[in-house]
């Protein structure tokens, strides 16, 4: 792996933290920019990139967790929506509003009554939306709106809104930007390898004064101290804890969920559908998604390497299966599929009961409260997409409180992530003026909106300084060299993958960026001083990671 763009300082262990956050996910990133803007000192580390776990492993939506009424997490969905609304104004490039169509089939584990309850409710709960309230449709209008829907048994259907995040990992993103922009110290591929254990004297407690941590990329090993250390590391916060020596109970008992990524077939619906299984009576998505069609998602426990998380041969069958059930005319195989991605939900540890009934609300333990009698330590479990904000929220009120200083007001709510600062110009007018001023092709228009919003202006900025910067590197997204150039300049990417996966999104096109990896690598070497060695590197080190997602040109003939 090639060294660090920018070497991470050796003075690093001098700087007077108050809060170390452990994860770049979007919950970390999320608490790094709350605690910047309400005055804390804050470093963000994480083993990997940002959003290079679970955040990345979703189904991409903003949700209420309409099934989790089932379970009577009224709470929990009355949270989501408020927070889903609230994301729709702070980043309306990256969220938007997404139509679902329940169909329902006779002999469903959920009838026309119990569905018909369950929009009563979620639409009583979000009595502050926005979008339009649900409707319950006839056998005749379900197939009208869906017409690819299997008919045989059909009787009827409920359509709903919620929102999608196209690109999740740009949530995360952006905010960590935010986090720095606010003053944060955000240090990617930096493993954190032990907590720096005090005992407190005349006390049989003990505290954590900071980490120990590696730099992945040059080998140095660094010390950072902060009077708060919060555990956000996602199915790793465990692996975090080691340094307890056993004294802290299990914390994380994650399930896998995998999903599949297909070309848009014969029958395929304009909305997203929101399914019951044959086989198990699972709820999963079909989602238009990325000009693609995403399906998922599955939910079983999950004991392997969470480094190295896949889609088994079983959960795609079982995805494909039950989309050619509900869809017939799909006609779905295992060559349809152009690529996977699966991961690991951080749940709490629950040693039996259905995966599905495990709570999905986030905790924020303070370790000095359990039997490790641990201070300054503090750990998240569990959580959802559509509520990072607000976890972010609850826990550093908590380091505030375990740092004895007054709580200040959380205003992340009421200001817009980077891509959505406007100056008050509304998105879709920025939209319309953009096309007509930029002077690019449509389909680039399309894409660097869709993934830098507002922030297209810097995109713009590169691509007009520096010659070539204009031109695609992706034809099948649109993206340009400028995107390139941007993510290691000003968005924190230290390797290829970085670049493709979790900044421009080229990686997450039908061709999981091949191709493109070797135009990305060829302006590294004219814009950003690599050698032919270091774009070799970046390219292998790039198709090795996402065999992971085992994409069809990678597949054996």
């Amino acid at each position: 792996m090639a060294a660090r763009e920018r070497p991470v300082s050796s003075t690093i262990g001098e700087a007077p933290f108050d809060l170390i956050v452990v994860g770049a996910g979007v919950n970390g990133a999320g608490i790094a920019r709350d605690a910047a803007m309400r005055g804390l000192r804050t470093l963000l580390l994480d083993k990997g990139d940002l959003a290079s776990g679970t955040t990345s492993w979703s189904s991409r939506l903003i949700h209420g967790g309409l099934r989790y009424l089932e379970h009577r997490e009224v709470g929990l969905v009355r949270e989501s929506l408020r927070e889903r609304e609230r994301l729709l104004r702070m980043a309306p490039h990256l969220v938007q509003p997404l139509p679902l169509l329940i169909p329902i089939y006779k002999g469903d584990k959920r009838g026309p009554w119990l569905i018909r309850a369950g929009m009563l409710a979620y639409d009583l709960l979000s009595y502050d939306k926005s979008l339009d309230r649900h409707r319950m449709l006839s056998r005749e209008e379900a197939l009208k709106r869906a017409p690819g829907l299997d008919p045989s048994g059909l009787q009827g259907a409920a359509v709903y809104y919620d929102a999608q995040v196209e690109y999740a990992e740009r949530l995360a993103v952006e905010n960590a930007l935010a986090a720095r922009e606010q003053g944060a110290s955000v240090l990617t591929y930096a493993r954190v390898d032990r907590l720096l254990l005090e005992a407190e004297s005349g006390s049989d407690s003990t505290s954590v004064k900071g980490v120990t941590f590696t730099d992945l990329l040059d080998g140095g090993t660094y010390q950072a101290h902060a009077a708060v250390t919060l555990n956000v590391a996602g199915p790793w916060v465990d692996e975090v804890l080691a340094e307890l020596n056993g004294k802290a109970n299990r914390m994380i008992g994650g399930t896998k969920g995998s999903h599949i990524v297909v070309d848009p077939f014969p029958g395929a619906p304009q909305d997203a559908l929101y399914v019951e299984a044959r086989v198990d009576g699972r709820p999963f998505f079909i989602i238009p998604w990325n000009g693609q069609v995403l399906i998922g998602t599955t939910d079983s426990r999950y004991t392997g390497d969470l480094d190295q998380v896949e889609a088994d041969e079983a959960e795609i069958a079982y995805l494909i299966a039950e989309t050619n059930r509900v869809l017939p005319k799909a006609g779905l195989t295992r060559d349809s599929v152009r690529f996977t991605y699966s991961g690991v939900r951080p749940l709490p540890y629950q040693e039996d009961g259905r995966e599905g009934g495990i709570t999905r609300r986030h905790i924020v333990y303070d370790h000095a409260r359990g039997r490790e009698k641990v201070q300054g330590l503090l750990s998240i479990v569990g959580g959802k997409l559509t509520t990072y904000r607000n976890l972010a929220e609850h826990a550093v009120d908590m380091v505030f409180r375990k740092l004895d200083r007054p709580v200040p007001p959380c205003t992340t709510a009421q200001v817009p992530l980077p891509g959505a600062r406007l100056d008050g110009e509304d998105f879709q007018a920025f939209r319309t003026r953009f096309a007509a001023e930029s002077g690019l092709p449509g389909r680039t228009v399309d894409h660097l909106l869709r993934v830098y919003g507002a922030r297209t202006s810097a995109v713009l900025a590169l691509a007009g300084a520096e010659t070539g910067l204009r031109e695609p590197f992706s034809v099948e997204t649109g993206a340009i060299g400028a995107e390139v150039v941007l993510a290691f300049r000003d968005e924190m990417a230290e390797t290829l993958a970085d670049t493709l996966l979790r900044r421009t999104m080229v990686g997450m096109g039908p061709t999981v960026g091949l191709g493109a990896d070797v135009a990305a690598a060829r302006i590294g070497e004219q814009h950003l001083g690599w050698d032919a060695d270091r774009a070799a590197r970046e390219i292998a080190a790039y198709r090795a990671y996402v065999e992971r997602y085992t994409p069809r040109p990678l597949q054996p003939a």
